[in-house]
């Protein structure tokens, strides 16, 4: 019992507790809540002082854990917490039990992570390592129109202290965000996940943890643009890297799946990856650019949402706001005009 409760008390993940099984990629496209749903329920086993559930909305965040029981008044041994539509409440709940040495996750629409807003901002503020698990992330939400698209969120909550917001871009890339956030200490983490189905990517990896790393890389020494992505939109930037290839210009994808992460990086990393002599840089993310900007520079470019989106299916919005390969391609190339 003292052994138990010292792993209650001190439940961080050591990475080198994952084997390989924890990082194998499916063939299949899948979407990032589903990936996160199947990764919750390997890394339940290894934390058993891991508690959590969902503001009703359980079953489309994927964030129930299979054989773990409910949390009742009946039975208080379950793990399972059915919090009802009250994402400020769920919220102060996952504070209170991070502050008793429990690792709690929240999960609801990114939408509606608004509402949850005030108990992250001091859960940050507490250094209390809770994890909301935000689907529905972008556009992609599609039929359930621009009231359901979070097109601004992820600027708002890159903006406040000490989070770690982490979007990732497939399988492996998840796998990679829930590592970093059972592994935190003293800060939160908020995954962002797509509610649509996502290409695996063959590039994709561990080096996600890094929270930036170069996904696919140019042939020249020095590439003659960067593409930088997150995401679900990191797939139509490989293939706008092929597009390009064709027309002679040779870029390097960069996966920026955490700002935040990223920015923890030693210099010398952080330059590898985005060399200072490279100014052509083009940031493509579904969501509003505010925040991109240090990247970019003032010779780049950010395609990103000017609005709020609309009603559609959302394969077809993206379509519509130019997160496709011929669009990224184009703007590529204005900029390296731009910058010659």
């Amino acid at each position: 019992m003292k052994e138990l409760f010292e792993r209650y008390q001190n439940g961080t993940l050591n990475l080198e507790d994952l084997d390989e099984s924890y990082w194998e990629k499916t063939d299949k496209k899948e979407a990032t809540r589903a990936s996160s749903g199947k990764i919750l329920n390997k890394l339940k086993d290894l934390f058993p002082m891991m508690v959590g559930g969902s503001a009703d909305l359980g079953p489309s965040n994927k964030t129930y854990m299979n054989g773990a029981g409910d949390f009742t008044v009946e039975d208080r041994s379950g793990r399972n917490l059915h919090f009802g539509v009250r994402e400020i409440g769920m919220g102060g709940i996952c504070n209170g039990l991070a502050l008793h040495g429990l690792r709690p996750y929240a999960g609801t629409f990114f939408v509606f992570s608004d509402y949850a807003k005030p108990m992250v901002r001091l859960a940050s503020l507490m250094q209390l390592p809770v994890i909301y698990v935000y689907s529905h992330d972008s556009i992609g939400v599609g039929e359930d129109g621009p009231t359901h698209q979070p097109v601004e969120h992820l600027a708002s909550y890159r903006s406040i202290p000490n989070i770690t917001v982490f979007r990732p871009a497939d399988q492996t890339e998840t796998a990679a965000g829930w590592a970093v956030a059972m592994a935190s200490e003293k800060t939160p983490t908020a995954l962002i996940l797509t509610r649509q189905n996502v290409d695996q990517i063959a590039e994709t990896s561990k080096e996600a943890m890094k929270g930036g790393y170069i996904l696919s890389d140019s042939e020249k020494e020095t590439p003659d643009a960067i593409l930088i992505a997150s995401g679900s939109e990191v797939k139509p930037c490989m293939d706008a890297k092929k597009l390009l290839r064709e027309q002679r210009v040779d870029v390097r994808v960069v996966s920026m799946p955490s700002i935040e992460l990223f920015e923890r990086q030693p210099e010398d990393y952080k330059n590898a990856v985005l060399p200072r002599n490279v100014k052509a840089r083009v940031v493509v993310e579904a969501s509003k650019d505010f925040g991109w900007g240090r990247y970019v520079g003032l010779d780049g470019a950010i395609l990103g949402m000017e609005s709020f989106g609309a009603s559609a299916p959302g394969s077809e919005l993206f379509d519509i706001y130019g997160f496709k390969a011929e669009p990224i391609a184009a703007t590529v190339n204005e900029v390296i005009a731009r910058c010659s």
